[in-house]
């Protein structure tokens, strides 16, 4: 990056010499009718403000980008991380017996654990949350999950169990 930046500044140096030179060979023969009140500024003067304005512009260009880099890597970090939670709940929620057949999606944002989907009973709902909550890196979880109607077979087995 520096080669490159001191390239840039070489080459815009020798420009404006080069511009400089050349606009000073082309001067009028007559002096002006009225000399300036203030004195002209030299050939050095004028190729030494353009390369300050040149460096100057390299800096507010270098800052910039390093400011974007710096934003870039903080989301791409965060990002990396939410993922990284994210498969540690899903590998905690799948493993599970009870809601290993269980349809949960789950989003994780800063911290924060979405749970969406369905479960067979409240249980099952309750056990995803607990073991949402006590995974490393979830601060909340967002426990959006609805508990599927119970097919007609599973209800008569249901109220055959309770009857006994």
């Amino acid at each position: 990056m520096r080669r490159k930046s001191w390239s840039i500044i070489t080459v815009a140096l020798g420009l404006t010499i080069a511009v400089g030179t050349w606009g000073g060979a082309q001067e009028p023969k007559d002096p002006p009718p009225n000399p300036p009140s203030q004195p002209s500024k030299g050939a050095g003067e004028v190729i030494g403000e353009t390369v300050d304005s040149v460096v100057q512009g390299l800096k507010r260009g270098a800052r910039a980008t390093t400011e974007s880099l710096q934003e870039q890597y903080q989301r791409a970090r965060t990002s990396i991380q939410n993922m990284g939670v994210q498969a540690r709940v899903y590998s905690r929620l799948h493993w599970d017996k009870n809601l290993g057949s269980a349809k949960i999606d789950i989003e994780v944002k800063e911290g924060t654990a979405i749970l969406r989907g369905t479960v067979k009973t409240l249980q099952a709902e309750a056990k995803a949350v607990e073991l949402t909550r006590d995974t490393i890196g979830v601060d909340r979880v967002d426990d959006q999950l609805k508990i599927e109607p119970a097919s007609p077979a599973e209800s008569s087995e249901a109220a055959e169990k309770t009857k006994t």
